[in-house]
C-alpha cells in the first residue's frame, strides 16, 4: 500500500522538498523554492518532468500555498500524503527523538530560538505554513541534534561554570544527525555486520561539515557543538577557533558580537582563506599552485586528519571510515590527501578505486587495509521519511 510522505527542509529564504513513499522508498517528486522574501522567487518542481516558474513569495505561508497548487497542477496528489516530515535543526535537550508536532512542540521550538537563531525561525515558519496548508495529516519534527543525544557527559560537557551551563543549555549538541545516522546504518549493511559490532567514523563533508565517532551504533562524539560553527573547516564557517577570538576581534576591530558571529559563519572557512567556497573552484587553483588555495587545502585536510586521529583514540579501534556529502562523495583529492596522512594508522588507500565516480556506495581502501574506507552517498530525505513513518506508526 502506498504511503507517500512530504518532506520539507525550510531555510530562511528557501524550501527544499521531496515526496517519498514510506513503503517502497521511491521518490515521487522533488522541488525547490528559492528567494522567499525577495521581489521575484523561483520554484522548480520535478514529477516525471521538471517544471519551473517565477513567483513572488513574500513569506513561507505564500510559498507553501504555491507549493500545494504546484502539486495540484503537476502531481502527485498531496491528498494521498500520510504525513509531513519537517527538518528541525536544533532540538536542544528537550527533543531527543523525532516528535509529532502540536502547538506545545511549536512553543518549545520558539524557546529554543536563542540556540539556533538562524535556523529555527524559518523552520517554525515552515511548520506553521505547512500545517495551515495541509491541516488534515500529522506533521512530524525530525531533529538534526537527536542522533547525538547519546553523547556521554565527558563528550558533551564544556569546562565552564556548571550552573551557567545548566541555566542557558550550554553543551555540545551536534548537527547533521540524520546524515550520520543514515550513513552509519548503511555502512553496517554494506560490510554485512550488525551496527552493534562496529566502530565507525563518518565524515560528512559538504558546505557545512561535521564528523562523528559511532561505537556500536551509538554516537559518542561529534565535531559540531552548541552551534553548527564548531569543528571542521567549512565553506563559509571557520570551524574551531580560539574562544578568545570573539573578544579579541571585538576589541581590536570594533566589531560587535553579532558582526563577529557573522564573520565566523559567513566570511570564514574556505571563502575566508582563498575567496571561494566550492571545491570545484578551489582544486583548479591548487593544481595551478596558487599559494592561498594550497594553504586552504592544507588547513582543511589538517583539521580533518586531526579529528579522525582523535576519534581513533576515543573509539579504541576503527572498523570503517565513511566519507559522505558533496565533498566527501566527489572530491578524490581531499580523500587521497586525508588517507595519505592517516596511512601509518591503518587507513590504506586504493588509488584507482578512489578515482571512481559513482552514486553508489564503494570501498576506496585496499583489501588488506586494517580500516575499511568507504564512500557512502548520504540520503537525509530518506532518513527523514523513515523517521516520520516510524513516528506516526506507518
Amino acid at each position: 500500500m502506498s504511503k507517500p510522505i512530504l518532506l520539507l527542509n525550510c531555510g530562511s529564504s528557501s524550501i527544499k522538498y521531496q515526496v517519498i513513499d514510506a513503503e517502497t522508498e521511491e521518490v515521487a517528486a522533488t522541488g525547490l523554492i528559492q528567494r522567499i522574501g525577495e521581489e521575484v522567487g523561483t520554484i522548480d518542481h520535478t514529477h516525471g518532468e521538471k517544471h519551473s516558474a517565477e513567483r513572488e513569495f513574500p513569506d513561507h505561508r505564500v510559498a507553501l500555498q504555491v507549493l500545494v497548487r504546484t502539486f495540484d497542477e503537476y502531481g502527485p496528489s498531496l491528498s494521498d500524503v500520510v504525513a509531513v516530515g519537517h527538518r528541525c535543526v536544533h532540538g536542544g535537550e528537550r527533543f531527543r527523538e523525532t516528535t509529532v508536532i502540536d502547538d506545545e512542540v511549536i512553543a518549545a521550538l520558539r524557546e529554543l530560538i536563542p540556540l539556533a537563531p538562524l535556523h529555527n525561525p524559518p523552520g517554525i515558519a515552515g511548520i506553521e505554513a505547512a500545517r495551515a496548508a495541509l491541516p488534515d495529516v500529522p506533521h512530524v519534527a525530525v531533529f538534526d541534534t537527536a542522533f547525538f543525544s547519546t553523547l556521554p557527559p565527558a563528550a558533551y560537557t564544556y569546562a565552564i561554570d556548571a550552573a551557567v551551563a545548566k541555566q542557558y543549555g550550554i553543551r555540545k549538541y551536534g548537527f547533521h544527525g540524520t546524515s550520520h545516522a543514515y550513513v552509519s546504518a548503511k555502512v553496517a549493511e554494506i560490510v554485512g555486520k550488525p551496527a552493534s559490532e562496529l566502530n565507525i567514523i563518518v565524515a560528512h563533508l559538504g558546505n557545512g561539515a561535521s564528523i562523528s565517532a559511532i561505537k556500536g551504533g551509538v554516537a559518542v562524539d561529534t565535531s559540531m557543538g552548541l552551534t553548527p560553527l564548531a569543528g571542521l573547516v567549512m565553506g563559509t564557517r571557520s570551524g574551531d577557533v580560539d574562544p578568545g577570538l570573539h573578544a579579541y576581534l571585538a576589541k581590536q576591530s570594533g566589531m560587535s558580537l553579532d558582526e563577529v558571529d557573522s564573520f565566523l559563519n559567513k566570511k570564514s572557512g574556505l571563502i575566508g582563506l582563498c575567496g571561494v567556497n566550492d571545491f570545484r573552484d578551489l582544486l583548479p587553483q591548487v593544481d595551478a599552485g596558487e599559494p592561498a588555495a594550497v594553504l586552504t587545502l592544507d588547513v582543511y585536510v589538517h583539521r580533518l586528519v586531526s579529528y579522525i586521529g582523535s576519534y581513533l583514540a576515543i573509539l579504541g579501534r576503527v572498523d570503517v571510515l565513511a566519507f559522505t556529502a558533496g565533498v566527501g562523495e566527489n572530491s578524490d583529492p581531499v580523500r587521497a590527501r586525508t588517507l595519505k596522512a592517516l596511512e601509518p594508522l591503518g587507513f590504506i588507500l586504493d588509488e584507482q578505486a578512489n578515482l571512481v565516480r559513482s552514486r553508489e556506495p564503494r570501498a576506496i581502501s585496499t583489501p588488506d587495509s586494517p580500516v575499511t574506507v568507504l564512500v557512502v552517498p548520504t540520503n537525509e530525505e530518506l532518513a527523514m521519511a523513515r523517521e516520520t513513518a516510524a513516528a506516526i506508526g506507518a
